[in-house]
């Protein structure tokens, strides 16, 4: 077939993707809300004909493992966040091992090595945490601040102890941790940053991105999340020493930097000497790390590719709904402590969080939002050590972790995604004055 014939027949196809979208898709984003039946959802995939347009444009191709389409994106990553490297995984959760295993697998230039410690917040998710304990080092766990739900900076450096080499802090729920303290600290105790930005991709602090300040940060691109690709993540590299490594493990810890399909690109594919391996040994089959095989398909990224061009638009959207969330219940601070940031922070918001106070009953409220079919989330695993899989790990604490408790307990979040509208969320707030205003 020509490429003429071939680029005819492919518009025809994204023409019938474009009516099916508007026909099934559109018809069904547009129907009419019905408060107390239609559910409110804490958060959604928000997508049009060009994601889906996309997506069958690269299944055509069938290039099906990572490709043109992850390279591009890989490449407008970079350049948003102005970094030296960005590396798309399958998950957010492999972003944060890939990060943590880098800063293993450095460990001959003085990073981690077996035993050492990584202080990060007890109020977690578990794959933030998991990848630390998979590469055998020791958590040191620090109270949250209720509001902001980050790592308390007031209680970093005095956790700090002899075997501390790094500090690995998720930005809980979009809201940036207090980024000017933090680097400080590391700098002068000689800590390595790394931070988790799976909830706050867009946003910034002291007007630099979140996941440009440490040596590497992690981002998700699960549906909830800012921007989607289905599963997916990715790896942001600020220093320019863990570039290849990162690439290595994602990789399965091969020392070869070649694409996929392509041989040589290094020059000593047979001419090299590696380890105990026989002279000239195929570069493409030598192991300089312990990795994995963590890569996107390119249909992921083809449709994390038109998503990204729509980005700006979200994070407006997921701003302007969290702001009229804390107009309305600003009424129901008696009640609930509302969500704070940092006077230097300007968040991109995964969630609207609360936390109901004392003499609230806190099961009651869910029970009541849940009944009206509007969805609500704890703030992930609360207190990790609580935990049914984390009671026994090895662990130090960096203090009492008494917020953290009161966040297990009395914390929840609602949704803010792009997918919601005036009226579902005029709704969720007149529920919530209704709760406590009878």
């Amino acid at each position: 077939m020509s490429k003429t014939k071939a680029a005819e027949l492919k518009a025809e196809i994204f023409k019938k993707v474009t009516e099916y979208f508007e026909a099934i898709h559109r018809v069904e984003r547009e129907a009419v809300f019905e408060p107390g039946v239609s559910k409110v959802h804490y958060a959604g995939r928000v997508f049009d004909d060009r994601d889906m347009i996309n997506l069958v444009d690269s299944a055509m191709d069938f290039w099906l493992t990572a490709g043109p389409y992850a390279r591009e994106l890989e490449k407008s990553m970079r350049e948003f966040f102005g970094a030296r490297g960005f590396y798309l995984v399958n998950s957010g959760s492999s972003a944060n091992l890939v990060m943590v295993s880098t800063l293993r697998a450095a460990s001959y230039k003085g990073h981690l090595k077996l035993g050492d410690e990584v202080i990060t917040p007890a109020v977690t998710f578990p794959t933030t945490l998991t990848p630390i304990l998979q590469n055998q080092l020791v958590p040191v766990f620090v109270d949250a601040e209720v509001g902001t739900y980050n790592i308390d900076p007031a209680r970093i450096e005095e956790a700090i102890g002899p075997k501390t080499r790094a500090i690995l802090i998720p930005h809980t729920l979009g809201n940036p941790c207090k980024m000017d303290t933090i680097m400080e600290i590391a700098a002068r105790k000689g800590l390595v940053v790394l931070e988790d930005c799976c909830d706050a991709l867009g946003s910034r602090f002291d007007g630099k991105m979140v996941g440009t300040f440490g040596a590497m940060a992690s981002l998700s691109f699960y549906p909830a999340h800012h921007m989607t690709m289905g599963e997916g993540g990715g790896v942001v590299v600020n220093n320019p020493e863990f570039d290849k490594i990162v690439l290595s493990v994602r990789d399965w810890g091969r020392d070869c930097w070649c694409e996929p399909g392509h041989s040589g690109t290094c020059g000593e594919r047979f001419t090299g000497t590696f380890g105990k391996l026989p002279k000239g040994y195929d570069h493409k089959y030598v192991y300089s790390n312990h990795g994995y095989n963590l890569k996107v398909t390119d249909m992921q990224a083809a449709v994390g590719l038109s998503q990204f061009d729509k980005l700006a638009g979200f994070i407006e959207a997921r701003k302007k709904n969290f702001k009229y969330y804390y107009t309305e219940l600003r009424a129901l601070e008696d009640y609930l402590v509302l969500p704070r940031w940092e006077e230097k922070a300007d968040p991109s918001w995964f969630a609207f969080p609360v936390t109901v106070k004392q003499g609230v009953d806190f099961n009651s409220l869910i029970q009541y939002l849940e009944d009206a079919k509007i969805e609500t989330r704890k703030v992930f695993a609360g207190n990790i050590l609580r935990q049914p899989g984390f009671t026994s790990i090895e662990h130090r604490l960096g203090g009492s972790l008494e917020n953290t408790d009161t966040i297990m307990d009395r914390t929840f979040f609602i949704g803010v995604y792009p997918g919601l509208t005036q009226p579902m969320m005029e709704f969720v707030a007149d529920t919530f004055k209704g709760f406590f205003r009878g």
